[in-house]
């Protein structure tokens, strides 16, 4: 059965291990995942992410982070923005904050996926995908 949303699968896995508190999750690979993944990685959400090929399906394995102790996350919150009932879209000017820029949102450009700094500095809007705080 196919997946209708499979955006928000990624994100759900990756809250529901960081919930439990798990060291790594695993994610059916796409394109477009890869490069949330690496959007994560570069703002310091997660440790690193690696691209594991078992038969034809490839899979992302995430290893997650925390602070010092498992008690404290560094990822405290995701929520998927665009989904496909609903489309959100937002130009240049109107580009989300995230708690007043603490957070990040994910963007999908012409230019990419990208983070909402990014589509400032580069004055392009797109869908937003997701918050991460």
């Amino acid at each position: 059965m196919t997946m209708s949303d499979p955006i928000a699968d990624m994100l759900t896995r990756i809250r529901n291990a960081n919930t439990a508190k798990h060291d790594t999750v695993d994610v059916p690979s796409s394109r477009m995942k890869l490069a949330i993944a690496n959007i994560l990685l570069d703002e310091g959400y997660i440790e690193k992410y690696d691209l594991i090929e078992e038969d034809v399906f490839k899979t992302i394995r995430i290893t997650l982070k925390y602070g010092s102790d498992k008690n404290e996350k560094v990822i405290s919150g995701l929520k998927r923005i665009s989904k496909p009932g609903l489309r959100v879209y937002a130009g240049c000017e109107d580009v989300p904050k995230v708690f007043g820029g603490l957070g990040t949102a994910i963007i999908s450009t012409n230019k990419g996926v990208i983070t909402d700094k990014e589509a400032r500095k580069l004055g392009v809007g797109g869908e937003v995908l997701c918050f991460v705080w």
